[in-house]
């Protein structure tokens, strides 16, 4: 049963069992209406030949859709009392993430971000609730402080955000930035004395799921892309190379991300920082191989207007890169031997190659990805170092 009101007082670090709500599965479901949206946006663009506009307001989008995730995300982990009225501001924050996503559109056509600021306004105002809630119930001044800091530093970005409206349009990007600089120190600031007790396995778990919304994302925006390649252009051939290159290009991005466990690198607060932070590139081009798939398989039916590299380009350089960004986040802390380390660095690097392999690019990037996996299991395989490591873990 669901209590009306409960003290809103943190929750232990290493708390046991510790799981994903059905709340946080739904808060997160819901992203993928802006995710989608986003995805969209950048292959329009791109298809149109505005591919360094597209891919500059893909970003900008992205890390407002990914920084409300974090917020809550963060909160929750070191927070959730679960009660009627933590579920209902939860909920208000689902309302602002689906007018956020409604305002996408418009922030790619004209840098006009009224709509998404107003999602904005509607998650920041239960956030900063929630954190006064907490300031409210802390368990001594250290940790009032903190969650007051918190509370203050989402109310005076929000206003801060407010000369996103009223700038130049040529001068939005570079507001965007300074207060995206600014929203990322908040937390810095908010925990300079006394740390949330966010929960290494929760956490690990929840980029996790996201991780795997956004691949989904990709998965579905591809097939829609093949199915209207063959169904209205009659183009099975040509899209079949991309379609099978996508799938083991998603494929390998999921075996590749979860190989191993992401917890054990959450050991300080320092870290979950570089690591939380550093997300933001994983899940933008996990979301980008999407997208570039689409792209990929409009030039192949003739429908882009863009070049067979630059559509090639559109999945490699994504694909590329998220190989990079979770070997620079976790994975290369796992690797035993040369051998264990140079396996995603060089297989980013001849995807990237594989990019002047014409309509051949796709499908020979996501060979690529799928023999890394294979040589990555074998190596794993066959060294005893790795193998204590893993059993010791276990």
């Amino acid at each position: 049963m669901t209590h009306p009101f409960l003290p809103l007082t943190a929750r232990s670090r290493d708390e046991a069992h510790r799981a994903a709500t059905p709340l946080e599965l739904f808060f997160d479901l819901c992203f993928v209406v802006a995710v989608a949206q986003a995805g969209a946006e950048l292959v329009h663009a791109v298809a149109e030949g505005h591919a360094g506009e597209g891919i500059l307001n893909y970003a900008m989008v992205f890390w407002a859709i990914w920084w409300a995730w974090m917020n809550f995300t963060w909160f929750a982990s070191a927070y959730d009392n679960d009660d009627v009225l933590y579920r209902v501001l939860t909920l208000v924050q689902i309302a602002g993430v689906l007018v956020l996503a409604a305002g996408v559109s418009r922030a790619f056509d004209g840098h006009d971000f009224l709509v998404v600021y107003i999602g904005y306004v509607v998650m920041r105002l239960a956030l900063s609730s929630q954190w006064l809630r907490a300031a409210h119930h802390a368990a001594d001044a250290g940790e009032r402080t903190m969650c007051r800091r918190y509370a203050g530093g989402v109310v005076a970005c929000q206003a801060g955000w407010t000369a996103l409206l009223f700038a130049p349009e040529d001068a939005r990007p570079w507001v965007f930035l300074v207060m995206a600089l600014a929203e990322l120190a908040v937390p810095v600031f908010a925990e300079r004395d006394v740390t949330t007790q966010w929960h290494p396995h929760h956490i690990a778990e929840r980029y996790g799921l996201f991780t795997i919304i956004v691949l989904g994302e990709s998965i579905a925006a591809a097939t829609v892309a093949v199915k209207s390649g063959v169904t209205e252009n009659d183009a099975l051939g040509e899209v079949l190379p991309v379609a099978v290159g996508g799938l083991l290009i998603v494929f390998a991005a999921w075996w590749i991300y979860f190989v191993v466990p992401a917890h054990d690198r959450l050991t300080s607060n320092r870290q979950g920082f570089l690591w939380g932070y550093g997300h933001y590139l994983i899940f933008t081009t996990a979301a980008a191989i999407g997208a570039g798939l689409e792209i990929a398989v409009e030039e192949a039916v003739g429908k882009a207007h863009v070049s067979t590299l630059t559509a090639s380009s559109a999945v490699t350089v994504p694909t590329a890169l998220f190989l990079l960004c979770v070997w620079l986040l976790h994975a290369r802390y796992f690797k035993v031997g040369i051998a264990q380390q140079s396996v995603l660095p060089l297989a980013a690097l001849v995807i990237l190659m594989c990019t002047f392999a014409g309509h051949w690019a796709v499908l020979a990037a996501g060979l690529v990805a799928a023999a890394a996996v294979a040589v990555g299991v074998t190596l794993t395989a066959t060294n005893p170092a790795t193998r204590r490591t893993t059993d010791t873990r276990h």
